[in-house]
């Protein structure tokens, strides 16, 4: 029986150099063969909205989405670390998000919950990191500002977005974030930001240098209505998933993947 992946774990990992492998899961069946095929972090995200909802977007996932999905999820992961989105305006104050980072733990299982924002966070990451509630960051491109950014567009290309990134990240480390997210920023960014704190780090579009990988499932098998620059087609060649997801993990291990062309400048 293979060691349950822990916090402790994941830091370990990125102190020795050992790059952590993740991918998206909603449901018990896939969860047992991405924990089989080597993943070691499953992401119940709300990318579920539009991989599985058909919904343009991720903003119309509920807590209750959230809370069904990560019970599947958690019977299926064995090993795996189980990490769960908390949905759009599910964390808008200290208190919405105590209410509900709770259901999503103790009700659905996950073992950190992840907030996309940057520094006007640190206080509702204090709060639950006090309580027991662990809690990943998400920086760059964060799905849930897709109005804001009018689009999903690479974030922190300006020396300026740099540095508040890079300060955010720091900020949100020192309020209590155990792991963050960085997704379509620059590589030579995410390689700064890497560097320049404790937590893991996990990228997606944001270059080779990050602690691990994380990528959309539906991206990964190839049956995504849009494929995204950061993401590959690992069915191509392999023949049927659990070989997929094996070659994904190796692919992340042994640092081809991502390559240049799943990466931004």
């Amino acid at each position: 029986m293979k060691s349950a992946i822990t916090i402790e774990r994941l830091r370990l990992m990125k102190r020795e150099g050992e790059k952590i492998v993740s991918l998206t899961a909603y449901d018990a069946g896939f969860a047992r063969v991405l924990n089989q095929a080597g993943i070691e972090m499953l992401l119940v995200g709300d990318s579920l909205g539009m991989v599985l909802h058909g919904e343009p977007t991720t903003l119309r996932v509920t807590v209750e989405d959230m809370v069904y999905h990560t019970r599947q999820v958690t019977r299926g992961a064995g090993s795996s670390f189980v990490l769960a989105d908390m949905p759009f305006m599910s964390y808008a104050t200290p208190a919405q998000a105590m209410a509900n980072a709770a259901r999503v733990v103790g009700e659905g299982g996950a073992h950190m919950v992840k907030l996309e924002g940057a520094a006007w966070l640190c206080d509702t990451v204090e709060q639950l990191s006090v309580r027991g509630i662990p809690v990943c960051a998400h920086l760059g491109l964060t799905p849930q500002w897709v109005n804001k950014f009018s689009g999903y567009r690479v974030q922190g290309r300006s020396p300026e977005a740099a540095r508040v990134m890079l300060a955010d990240a720091r900020s949100l480390e020192s309020a209590g974030a155990e792991m963050l997210v960085l997704e379509s920023v620059p590589t030579a960014l995410a390689h700064q930001i890497t560097g320049a704190v404790a937590m893991p780090v996990i990228g997606i579009g944001a270059g080779p240098d990050c602690d691990g990988q994380v990528l959309v499932l539906h991206d990964l098998l190839g049956i995504s209505e849009h494929m995204p620059r950061a993401a590959r087609n690992f069915m191509d060649g392999t023949g049927d998933i659990r070989s997929a997801v094996q070659a994904y993990v190796r692919a992340v291990k042994e640092r081809t993947f991502p390559g240049p062309e799943n990466t931004f400048t």
